[in-house]
């Protein structure tokens, strides 16, 4: 029984579980009361980690994480996300005071300490707002890399004596930044380029999930309406939208002997031989025919003709008129009794071979 006791006492004892991520996080965000709605942030960070990977340990910004592969040789997985909320939870919140003292030093004295301390104070704010895109976007850190962008923005433009949060304002800054860059990197082609076709990227599937939850069949028409859009306006966005990125390279149609790309199949964008001999010559009488109206100019017709009709980058007509010694009108009415004198001459001598209305 003794020897029993003994290499039981010898035996390692089972490791507890790890901890998950949710656990992890709860304990770095009982270390701050003062977190107040931030602590949502963390919650949702450890959620969407959940989901990804593994959490970090405290000690994650000190030293890699060791996992049984890493034993192995192998690679360790690090979520960059988790590693990040790590490296923002050490900038401390502001009180309002002291947010306040920092944005009217900021504002009178230009202070870039003072900017970059309301900053790093309202990183948590960017993460929180980026978590409720996650789903538009899955890539976390591009949205938070966008929102930081919109943060500073909002802290160069913000004015301390209005009465109104930093953070209230930022948020719309940082919203107005992640917003364009999901519009932007939706497709590879960009799909949103009007206002109205901004409004429908974002609103047009809600609108629609609205509709048919209110027992109104989601038609075109009516959802135009509701959102103040043109008709074809919503009925091109919803085609962008149910269609993705075709490549140019995918093969077309059951070709045995030879793929046919998409590539193939478009109209060629070069003009043909015969039309570009003939637009060569077409130029080539053009500017015999300048040559010869301009040997029947003379004074100020000359000037303008040079330095206005015919040169590569033309003068004003307020550099004209100070070479002249006149206003600005009166060129304007040289020009355009030259130009009728240039069009009749290149009626007369040309005919139907080149416009000139």
């Amino acid at each position: 029984m003794s020897k029993a006791r003994e290499r039981t006492a010898r035996e390692p004892k089972p490791k507890a579980p790890p901890k998950d991520a949710a656990e992890v996080t709860e304990e770095a965000s009982a270390e701050d009361e003062r977190e107040l709605d931030e602590e949502q942030v963390v919650e949702g960070v450890a959620e969407f980690a959940a989901d990804e990977g593994p959490a970090l340990g405290d000690d994650a910004l000190d030293a890699p994480p060791v996992s049984e592969g890493a034993s192995k040789g192998t690679l360790a997985r690090v979520d960059a996300l988790q590693t990040y909320m790590r490296e923002v939870q050490r900038h401390a919140l502001l009180t309002p005071d002291e947010e306040h003292a920092l944005a009217v030093r900021y504002a009178s004295t230009g202070d870039v300490a003072a900017a970059a301390r309301l900053v790093t104070g309202n990183l948590r704010l960017v993460v929180k707002i980026a978590y409720e895109y996650r789903r538009a976007y899955k890539n976390m850190m591009d949205l938070v890399q966008e929102g930081n962008i919109g943060l500073m923005q909002a802290v160069k433009r913000y004015d301390p004596y209005r009465g109104v949060k930093l953070s209230s304002y930022a948020a719309w800054w940082i919203r107005a930044y992640m917003l364009r860059f999901i519009l932007n990197n939706w497709r590879l082609v960009k799909i949103g380029t009007t206002q109205a076709q901004r409004k429908l990227f974002f609103n047009l599937n809600k609108e629609k999930a609205r509709l048919s939850a209110m027992g109104i069949e989601p038609t075109h028409a009516e959802i135009a309406k509701r959102l103040n859009v043109e008709e074809s306006e919503v009925i091109e966005m919803d085609r962008r939208l149910a269609r993705s990125d075709a490549s140019l390279d995918a093969p077309v149609g059951d070709n045995d002997d030879r793929t046919t790309t998409r590539l193939e199949l478009l109209p060629a964008v070069d003009a043909s031989p015969d039309r570009i001999a003939e637009s060569a010559e077409l130029s080539q009488i053009l500017r015999e025919r300048l040559d010869e109206f301009r040997k029947t100019l003379a004074g100020k017709d000359v000037i303008i003709f040079d330095k206005r009709l015919t040169a590569d980058e033309p003068l004003t007509l307020q550099e004209l008129g100070d070479e002249f010694g006149v206003s600005r009108e009166r060129v304007r009415q040289l020009e355009a009794r030259l130009t009728g004198k240039l069009r009749e001459y290149l009626r007369q001598s040309l005919g139907d071979a080149v416009g000139v209305g």
